[in-house]
């Protein structure tokens, strides 16, 4: 049977077919709708519970206000009928440790409500509903039997043992020191994205000393997205055509990707959920730059890129330490993921890149915003920087879950949100501007997608 992800802002409806639609939710809220009478059923993924802004209008279905609407009316142009139609519901949770400021906005509560108020209105029971709740899950809808299921995120790997060997600081040094490091072509482009200023010439001559980043480059100028009727066959061309801020942003996209390449399925959920949560958090990072002025728009997005590279190293012994991180997170109500690789590993992700982004020579920029992802007060000279990539990690755990096991605590979000200008009552706007499909807002997007 064929799988299809549903993402958020988005909806699938069709007929009886071969066929199992998932959504991971978090804050979201995913509605299965079934008419096993006339063989019809979808579903649907909900951002948030309704438009923020004149601009939302021109995607409705990120929201239950107006995406309930348009759903159910694609529904009933497939053929179902209103009195046959029956509904399932789940997601709306606030994913983490709760404080005021969590219950004060609950946006996935509110999303709840509102589909809840659109159903009752148009007389569509709800069979099943389990929305709320502190841990993120998968909404599935088989469109052959018309079943629907519920179930926390990772639950499916849970079979592995309940205990597991874990490792020594030694091994974990043994693996951060086999890994590949970030080529020297893109270390050099992140100093230049570091300082105030630059000179395109440094750029140019840095990207032609790498032949693999040089051929990605001239292969993004000339995809689909960016061609025009000239090929460009060098990179001051192609720095022309496509500007200095996009080709310097690929440039590290592309050597991020080979990096987490060398990752597994130990914290992801799903293969490349490390990097598609990468790819997430440096678009989100770049657009509250622009919004804030907290930092530097194209450093924000390579620090995004960056946070997690310290994952890279302990993914491969969190496959079989799932279990335990799993027992933490829920049954224990640990309050923040890298509470639990403490616990475990006697070190924790940000620690472990902290350690590669000196190893490397990484910008001192870049390096503490890795470090202080999960508690940007400790950062001393960056904070604006290491504010914004804790907000979009938040956002993208939260609005994007299922990816990858980890939950963020959020007990002083209130000043943290101070410390790059924003206010709580900003949370809904920010949400907002979660691009619907994270990849595509890639650089990289064009080659992989193109």
């Amino acid at each position: 049977m064929q799988h299809h992800h549903v993402s958020a802002g988005s909806y699938f409806v069709g007929p009886k077919q071969p066929l199992l639609l998932e959504a991971y939710l978090g804050t979201c809220v995913g509605v299965a709708m079934v008419d096993a009478d006339a063989g019809v059923g979808g579903l649907a993924h909900f951002l948030l519970p309704e438009p923020v802004s004149l601009q939302s209008a021109f995607q409705p279905e990120k929201y239950a206000a107006s995406g309930m609407p348009v759903f159910l009316r694609a529904l009933y142009a497939a053929g179902s009928k209103r009195d046959s139609l029956k509904a399932t519901m789940a997601g709306g949770a606030l994913v983490g440790p709760l404080d005021d400021l969590d219950l004060n906005l609950n946006i996935g509560g509110r999303t709840a409500e509102t589909v809840e108020t659109i159903l009752k209105a148009e007389g569509i029971p709800i069979n099943r509903a389990e929305t709320g709740g502190v841990f993120s899950c998968c909404i599935r809808l088989d469109m052959q039997k018309w079943s629907c299921s519920i179930d926390p995120s990772g639950v499916e790997r849970m079979e592995a043992p309940s205990t597991a060997s874990l490792p020594s600081l030694e091994e974990i040094e043994q693996i951060a020191e086999g890994l590949q490091p970030v080529p020297q072509a893109a270390l050099k482009i992140m100093r230049l994205m570091d300082e105030e200023e630059y000179d395109i010439r440094i750029l140019a001559a840095e990207l032609r000393k790498d032949q693999v980043l040089s051929a990605r480059t001239l292969q993004l100028a000339n995809s689909v997205m960016f061609s025009t009727r000239h090929r460009i066959e060098s990179i001051d061309h192609a720095l022309m055509h496509l500007g200095v801020n996009l080709v310097m942003k690929f440039v590290i996209a592309a050597a991020v990707d080979g990096f987490f390449s060398q990752s597994g399925m130990g914290y992801s959920l799903c293969k490349g959920g490390l990097y598609h949560h990468a790819v997430g958090v440096a678009v989100i990072a770049e657009k509250l730059a622009r919004l804030t002025g907290a930092a530097k728009p194209g450093l924000a997005y390579a620090a995004g890129l960056l946070h997690d590279i310290g994952k890279v190293v302990l993914d491969q012994f969190v496959g079989a330490a799932y279990p335990l991180f799993y027992r933490k997170l829920i049954e224990e109500q640990t309050a923040d993921f890298t509470q639990a690789e403490q616990a475990l590993f006697n070190t924790t992700h940000p620690a472990v890149g902290f350690q590669l982004a000196q190893r490397w020579s990484f910008p001192d920029s870049l390096a503490e915003a890795i470090r202080c992802h999960h508690e940007p007060e400790e950062g001393s000279r960056h904070r604006g920087l290491d504010g914004l990539v804790f907000l979009a990690n938040l956002l993208m755990s939260r609005f994007r879950a299922g990816l990858e096991i980890g939950r963020q605590a959020t007990h002083t979000l209130a000043p943290r949100l101070a410390a790059i200008g924003l206010t709580p009552s900003q949370l809904p706007q920010i949400v907002d501007m979660i691009p619907m499909h994270v990849f595509e807002a890639s650089p990289l997007a064009a080659i992989t997608h193109g």
